[in-house]
């Protein structure tokens, strides 16, 4: 036996030294080396090596000898059967020469960005049985001219292609199996000739601009198990020869212009599990033979123009899961047989026409775990009640705009032990809140807004420990707030996550000032609504326990006394408006520390004083403080008189210090491209807002003011710099900074995206705001990137300053953010391989060694975070932001400060000690190091309890040695898991106690 292990291992090596010596085909090196010609950038990724003459070595490159494929090469050269190249950060146009690579089998060039046209020569390749294209910037119409007779996956998605759908490929390329051409532009009718893909069984055409009928020879491919039509313009009935596609699994239909009735064919459908068709305009009743498919699991047909009674055969239907028939004209009463259908947990009737109650058998509706019956015209809340309490696995009920006028359901036995969210809003409901509710122990989301409720708010929803959203505004509650309502756990720790729903699923309806909206459960802020009523006596210092709470909203109340300046503890705060109250006294100078404050208002209260500077304030507009008449300032009914001071947030107490402490400028925002994450949408809309008002309150703002000026000229801060610049060259560019040009916003301005002359990319910050702080934004902005210049910190390229108007001109970063790539595009984390992420972590500890150690005086960043880490077309890694940066001398080791940073990001001690040290940001930095690792954010509400802090999480997992499974599977394999091993250990070293700068950062 041991012998023929042997012969078999060493044939084995044999024949793999044989293949690694194959000699690459001249031809075939020639066409590689032109594609490589063409790449912008991405080719020091790839491994391509212009010098050496032998191809088959090279990444992504697999050859087969020209003997085993059966040619009479004089050599045997090693020809290339397939280029693998996907998520390689291709940059450039795809080379025509790779039409030349006649034996190539493989072809996937996905999840680059590449432009350009599609070459024709690929369409072309004998040999070719695999093309994927997906996932790139590919534009221009798609070849008409298609010879593919081999090929099985043609995968085109995710580009910008456009024209007709090339059914032509189905002429001679009878073997295809895939074909997935969604998300481009494609348009106009779908031709006929689909039908000769005769074993096709996968078609996606979803989200293009496709239009009419349905081609009848569509219905000829009788291998489809996967139909993907969703979001086009297709019209028309659907016809009955649907049912000769006896092999679908997966239909969807949804977001078209389909009309008529459904076909009743359901019974030829052998495999069906998911059928689509919401959005439409299809009518009349459910087909029978769908009403009664054994295997059917999940049916959406929401948001047409059915109608009749729910007729559903459940002794049947004993695989169906899920069932959405919202937002049309159904009917009589809601089925009493749907408790028979055995695997039913998801019902969503919401929007339709019932009448009568809720049927006595869903007492034995043990699967159900989502109903929503909202706007359905039910009736009696408190047979609903008494009925749904017996669905022991049900924890979300949604029955907002039903029961009119009826009276809160007040039975103490009422029972609703693994509810979850319950909303009863819009109903006019009378009563009081009843007691039952407290026994609802695992509640997270209680809506009852908009009723009639009166009496006090009861004092144990503090005691509710997993209720992180609260809204009983827009009813007639008396009396105080209750105290207990500021211990509520949820809010001051945070370990609540709402378990995430069925897909589409729960949807209701919310009114708002505009009409109405609808909402999903998972994309609730923590929130406590109390607005709209007639609650009296203080606010309570104690709100500000509530570190994650978002939303506070006590407007339209009684409510007297003054703000709380403890209002600055709620630290993740985004939202909070205390308007139309009896508020007396100032506004706290310590809101200025909210730093994801985006909507504030007081208005119409009687506070008095000087309306704070600081952090948000000058973003938000003159409403948020009017009718309170002695209020002054920018944004008040006068100015404040020259010896009033002005409450802000100041660095006063930093002089103690003995270096010279110089607030640095706010976030820069560089190469932002696509918004980054829900609060940076949230500053960006506010500070375009600001924009506005401002131009229309300051006409030395306005572009008008720039007109005079085109001769003057920008100084250059860079050596690299065109010292040609002129002023009037930045106006063209940015088209007199039109919002159009807008790419990000700083927290004194917005930042455009400029082309200048000489085709250069640059990013412009116009800077904004009270002009005390906006020129000393400016000055120490120009001071600190003038003395600190490091190949990996944003380069200031040049500035100027005219009248009000102060510009900084920045190094454009072509790729955007760190942060954009791990978290927000939708590719990002499987095109940033494990080597690429090493780099920018590599880069990135160079810009904060040197900030750290090198720049005189030393520079302490203090909001070191993946969004801050910008990446320029190399993948280069360039810190930015120094808006909460401070100077140092060499021999201090702090400065006394406010705490500032970002939620996730700041360290312990922080939150202990008005003190910024080196350690502050190397605990940022192990942070960083965690999500290059993970691919996770550092806090994120919507992960279960256990993974929701991300350096808790990766610490129980290291304690449970189960190191490897926190790793990015896209990148995790066993050639690097001792580099990621080490790399996690320095992270942990970061996040220690008894982190050290030089043990850290040397690492």
């Amino acid at each position: 036996m041991s012998v023929l292990v042997f012969c078999i291992v060493f044939i084995f090596l044999g024949f793999s030294t044989q293949a690694q010596n194959f000699t690459c085909s001249p031809k075939d090196l020639d066409s590689l080396r032109a594609f490589a010609e063409h790449l912008e950038s991405g080719v020091g990724v790839w491994g391509f090596n212009a010098s050496s003459p032998n191809c088959c070595s090279w990444e992504g490159i697999t050859c087969s000898s020209s003997s085993s494929l059966g040619l009479n090469d004089p050599i045997n050269y090693g020809r290339v059967v397939k280029l693998e190249l996907g998520a390689k950060r291709l940059l450039g146009n795809i080379s025509e020469y790779l039409g030349n690579l006649e034996q190539l089998r493989t072809l996937n060039l996905s999840h680059n960005l590449l432009r350009g046209f599609i070459p024709q020569s690929l369409l072309h390749l004998p040999k070719l049985e695999i093309l994927d294209l997906s996932n790139n910037e590919i534009s221009g119409w798609f070849p008409s001219s298609i010879n593919l007779p081999l090929i099985r996956v043609l995968n085109v998605s995710e580009n910008s292609i456009m024209g007709s759908v090339p059914v032509g490929i189905c002429s001679n390329s009878t073997k295809i199996l895939v074909m997935n051409m969604a998300e481009n532009h494609f348009s106009g009718i779908l031709p006929l000739g689909l039908g000769n893909c005769t074993s096709l069984e996968e078609l996606s055409l979803a989200a293009n601009f496709i239009s009419g009928g349905l081609p009848e020879d569509i219905f000829q491919l009788l291998n489809l198990n996967k139909l993907a039509l969703q979001e086009n313009l297709f019209s028309g009935q659907l016809s009955n020869l649907i049912g000769n596609l006896s092999n679908l699994v997966q239909v969807d239909l949804s977001l078209n212009e389909f009309s008529g009735n459904l076909p009743d064919v359901f019974d030829k459908f052998v495999q069906l599990r998911q059928f689509s068709a919401q959005s439409n305009r299809f009518s009349g009743k459910i087909p029978t033979s769908l009403a009664n498919s054994p295997i059917i699991s999940t049916i959406s047909l929401r948001n047409n123009s059915l109608g009749g009674t729910i007729d559903l055969n459940c002794s049947a239907m004993v695989n169906l899961v899920s069932l959405n028939l919202a937002t049309n004209q159904f009917h009589g009463e809601i089925p009493g047989n749907l408790p028979t259908c055995p695997k039913l947990r998801t019902i969503n009737f919401a929007r339709n026409n019932f009448s009568g109650q809720v049927p006595e058998s869903f007492k034995n509706f043990q699967s159900l775990s989502y109903i929503s019956l909202s706007n359905s015209s039910i009736s009696d809340l408190t047979v609903a009640l008494e009925i749904l309490q017996h669905c022991r696995n049900l924890t979300t009920l949604v029955l907002t705009l039903n029961f009119r006028d009826e009276e809160m359901p007040s039975n103490p036995s009422l029972q609703f032990v693994g509810l979850k969210t319950l909303v009863i809003a819009n109903c006019r409901l009378t009563g009081h809140i009843p007691q039952w509710l407290n026994g609802c122990r695992n509640l997270q989301l209680l809506d009852l807004s908009w009723n009639r409720l009166e009496g006090s708010i009861p004092h144990w929803f503090g005691n509710l420990s997993s209720l992180f959203y609260l809204d009983l505004s827009n009813n007639s509650f008396t009396g105080e707030i209750p105290k207990e309502l500021t211990g509520m756990q949820s809010l001051i720790s945070g370990n609540v996550s709402m378990e995430e729903p069925s897909p589409d699923f729960p949807f209701f309806v919310r009114r708002n000032q505009s009409g109405f909206k609808y909402k999903q459960v998972v994309s609730f802020p923590p929130t406590l609504e109390l607005g709209n009523n007639f609650l009296t006596g203080p606010i309570w210092p104690e709100f500000g326990n509530l570190k994650e709470l978002h939303v506070l909203d006590l407007k339209c109340n009684n409510l007297s006394g003054p703000i709380p300046s403890s209002l600055s503890g709620m630290t993740s705060l985004e939202t909070l408006d205390l308007s139309f109250n009896n508020l007396n006294g100032t506004i706290p100078s310590s809101l200025s520390r909210l730093s994801f404050l985006s909507k504030f208002s007081v208005a119409h209260n009687d506070l008095s004083g000087a309306i704070p500077t600081g952090g948000q304030f000058p973003t938000f507009p003159n409403s948020s403080f009017e009718g309170n008449r002695d209020l002054c300032g920018e944004h008040g009914p006068h100015p404040c008189p020259e010896n009033s001071k002005i409450p802000r947030i100041s660095a006063d107490r930093s002089k103690k210090s003995r270096g010279k402490t110089i607030a640095m400028g706010v976030g820069i925002g560089l190469g932002t491209i696509i918004l980054l994450s829900l609060v940076s949408l949230i500053i960006v809309c506010s500070c375009k807002r600001r924009v506005v008002d401002q131009e229309k309150e300051d006409s030395h703002t306005t572009e008008k003011g720039f007109e005079d000026i085109s001769s003057l000229v920008i100084l250059c801060q860079n050596k690299d710099c065109n010292k040609g610049i002129l002023l009037d060259d930045l106006l063209k560019a940015t088209d007199n900074f039109d919002q159009s040009n807008i790419i990000g916003c700083g927290g004194f301005g917005l930042v455009y995206k400029a082309i200048l002359p000489d085709g250069k990319k640059v990013a412009i910050k116009r800077l904004s705001g009270e002009y005390f702080q906006m020129e000393r934004e400016f000055q120490a902005e120009i001071e600190t990137l003038s003395r600190a210049q490091h190949q990996n910190l944003v380069h200031l390229q040049g500035y100027c300053k005219y009248r009000t108007d102060r510009l900084l001109i920045y190094t454009y970063m072509e790729n955007g953010s760190l942060d954009y790539w791990l978290h927000e595009k939708t590719d990002g984390p499987t095109s940033l391989d494990w080597k690429t992420r090493l780099q920018i972590t590599q880069g990135a500890a160079r810009g904060l060694a040197y900030l750290h150690q090198s720049c005189e005086p030393h520079i302490l960043h203090r909001d070191i975070k993946s969004s801050n880490i910008l990446l320029n077309e190399k993948f280069e890694a360039h810190l930015a932001d120094f808006g909460l940066a401070r100077l140092i001398l060499p021999y201090d080791t702090h400065v006394t400060t406010d705490l500032v940073g970002t939620l996730g990001y700041i360290p312990p001690e922080y939150g202990q000690a008005s003190v910024a040290t080196y350690k502050g940001d190397i605990y940022s930095f192990g942070v960083v190091l965690l999500e290059l690792l993970t691919s996770k954010r550092p806090m994120d509400m919507c992960r279960p309890r256990a993974s929701r802090d991300l350096i808790s999480w990766v610490a129980q997992m290291k304690r449970e040695k189960r190191e490897t499974e926190v790793f990015d599977p896209f990148i995790y394999d066993k050639q690097h898991a001792p580099q990621m091993l080490t790399v996690l250990e320095i992270a942990c070293l970061c996040l220690s106690e008894n982190r050290g700068y030089g043990l850290a950062l040397s690492n």
